[in-house]
């Protein structure tokens, strides 16, 4: 029997929003850092926890910063980049997923073959292709040794609209062995930047072959950003999308396209994208039977797991157990999995949950 950290009674969960360079273990980066010769900021699992995790909202472009302190012991490191994906399985094993979708930059992630080279780091010979070669063989022998299904999703970056195109193409290349979609990450109060036509014809060519799509919008930017998602970048997902709320029309107009929100709900809180004192979009959502899932984000950076953002949804907004089941519901629906796999996933959600 694998040891779960159970929120639900049912025990099976479904996540959609998860950054593989933002859920890794400090013990991974420490294990890295010192192999290489890396200087981190503390010499302990527990120190690099308490330096790179947050207790108390930072700004969006704070949120991001933490990232400098420990990318470098990973990125453009074979090694490392299998591992981390291999233990990202068994992380999500122990929380009671049965399905995850993570995703990750190719190109933050590499060492060669990259212009600029991300990190600071030397020139290598691990290209963006190598990285996805290297998470889809960790991800597959979690899979096999943690039987938890797993599906990967690759970023382009707001501000690096020059690595879009090849984003895309990787997706093309790994379709076969797992890459199920492409997002947009990063900082979108850049002004326009789903606009940047790096990121426009990558999505073009996303819808060209096939590719499913989604979009970090309406986090902390405006519901003109997550307009730009729908309209511009054809996005099958908001990542996040609370900001959607406050242009009616546009909201009205999602539900009734059934659009998917993947909510985090910790995240929203660490990252000052919700106020404490105002409702959280995602009681909003619950309140309209909108379609929505629950995710970590970055588990590293917000010092949680799974269960951490059900129990705010249960103990601060009073979700209660038959709602966890449908958001879970609505999660293996919205997933990126082929028709067949997707029956599959529902099949077990609903033999699990007594439906």
């Amino acid at each position: 029997m694998r040891e779960v950290d159970q929120t639900l009674d049912a025990g099976e969960q479904v996540e959609l929003h998860v950054h593989l360079d933002g859920a890794i273990k400090p013990e991974t980066i420490l294990y890295y850092g010192r192999k290489r010769g890396l200087p981190l900021p503390a010499d302990t699992a527990e120190g690099l926890q308490n330096i790179i995790g947050m207790d108390m909202p930072l700004s969006l472009p704070g949120f991001l910063a933490k990232f400098d302190y420990y990318m470098p012991a990973i990125a453009g490191c074979r090694e490392a980049i299998k591992r981390i994906a291999y233990e990202f399985v068994e992380m999500k094993a122990k929380e009671g997923v049965v399905y995850v979708e993570v995703r990750y930059s190719p190109h933050l992630l590499a060492n060669s073959k990259v212009t600029p080279i991300p990190w600071g780091q030397k020139e290598g010979d691990v290209t963006p292709s190598d990285v996805v070669a290297l998470v889809n063989q960790g991800l597959q022998e979690g899979e096999r040794d943690f039987r938890v299904k797993v599906r990967s999703i690759l970023c382009c970056m707001r501000h690096m609209p020059d690595w879009s195109l090849e984003v895309v193409e990787l997706c093309k290349k790994y379709q076969q062995q797992g890459v199920v979609a492409i997002d947009l990450a990063g900082d979108e109060t850049i002004p326009d930047s789903s606009l940047f036509p790096g990121h426009v014809q990558a999505y073009e060519e996303a819808v060209k072959s096939g590719i499913h799509r989604t979009v970090h919008a309406g986090e902390v930017g405006s519901p003109e950003v997550v307009k730009q998602a729908v309209e511009n970048l054809k996005t099958e997902r908001l990542g996040h999308g609370y900001h959607t709320l406050e242009d009616q029309a546009l909201y009205d107009e999602l539900r009734a396209k059934n659009m998917h929100f993947e909510v985090c709900p910790r995240s929203s809180y660490l990252t000052g994208a919700w106020k404490p004192e105002t409702e959280h979009a995602v009681v909003r959502f619950r309140r309209d039977q909108a379609n929505y899932s629950i995710n970590t984000d970055d588990p590293l950076i917000f010092k949680s797991t799974l269960n951490t953002d059900y129990h705010m949804l249960k103990n601060l907004m009073d979700f209660t157990e038959d709602e966890f089941k449908r958001l879970n519901i609505s999660s293996a629906q919205s997933s990126f999995l082929p028709e067949n796999e997707k029956k599959e996933l529902l099949d077990l959600l609903h033999k699990a949950y007594g439906m």
